[in-house]
């Protein structure tokens, strides 16, 4: 079989991001809608939920996506309103310094509900949805390069975006026989709009040394990725995490010298 570019096409697909209102999410939403998906945006932040689902064409949801409940009705309107979800991109996170010898139990429970457990609530239900419907599809879930590599001042961070890779395998073999495929993108730095605030022109020199491929990750470099695995081109892609990070994962300390740009490994 030839492939053919119409296999990048969502056309007819419903998809759903979380934490869609900003940042990768939004940029991930924004992807999905251009390959001619319908988008729901389910999003916590009322403002920045309604103004990105204004800005692309997409239903615009309030949603906790740490609730059960609330996922379920978020579900349904979404099922009502586009049609069956067959696309879902579990987007939703969040991060805080907290050093191990410092971490509270409610601090823990707070990264774990943040960065793991929708992660659960949302495929779960909508696997569900799509197994009823006898309708394949494909799930992605953002973890971050902390889950394969140390991270100090992170561990409770870094543990739950570990278990996002690994519950990508597990979700990825149990739902395979439902045509169901589950995998994972990892970014490392990428300009959101708050980094981006920030980044002043040296700050990008410096992320610039860093990545192999000299700059900071784009949130378009992770919609290229979900659009990719969302599409049928991707048919036979499961259970794999992807590093969407311009080499760092690969690199593995080494740097680019700021004088001379030769690789060099450590501090100089």
């Amino acid at each position: 079989m030839t492939i053919s570019p119409a296999q990048m096409s969502l056309d007819g697909r419903v998809a759903v991001v979380t934490g869609g209102g900003a940042g990768i999410g939004r940029g991930i939403a924004d992807g999905l809608r251009a390959f001619g998906a319908q988008v729901a945006i389910w999003e916590r932040n009322p403002e920045t939920c309604a103004a990105a689902a204004e800005s692309i064409g997409a239903l615009g949801l309030t949603v906790d996506v740490r609730d059960g409940e609330q996922v379920d009705a978020a579900l349904a309107r979404t099922a009502d309103e586009l049609g069956t979800v067959t696309i879902l991109v579990n987007n939703a996170g969040g991060v805080f310094h907290s050093p191990l010898l410092e971490t509270t139990e409610n601090g823990w429970d707070a990264l774990y509900r943040s960065n793991l457990r929708h992660v659960l609530l949302c495929t779960q239900r909508v696997a569900r949805a799509m197994v009823a419907a006898g309708r394949p599809g494909s799930i992605l879930n953002v973890t971050s390069i902390e889950g394969v590599r140390a991270a100090p001042g992170y561990a409770a961070y870094s543990a739950a975006k570990a278990g996002v890779i690994n519950y990508t395998r597990t979700a990825a073999l149990e739902l395979a026989p439902h045509g169901i495929r589950v995998n994972a993108l990892a970014p490392d730095i990428t300009l959101t709009e708050g980094l981006a605030a920030l980044a002043d022109e040296d700050h990008s020199e410096r992320l610039a040394q860093v990545v192999p491929a000299g700059r900071p990750g784009h949130v378009d470099d992770l919609a290229g990725a979900a659009v990719f695995l969302a599409s049928d081109l991707a048919g036979y892609i499961t259970g794999q995490t992807l590093h969407v990070d311009g080499g760092t994962q690969a690199s593995s300390g080494w740097y680019h010298h700021p004088d001379t740009g030769e690789y060099i490994l450590g501090p100089r």
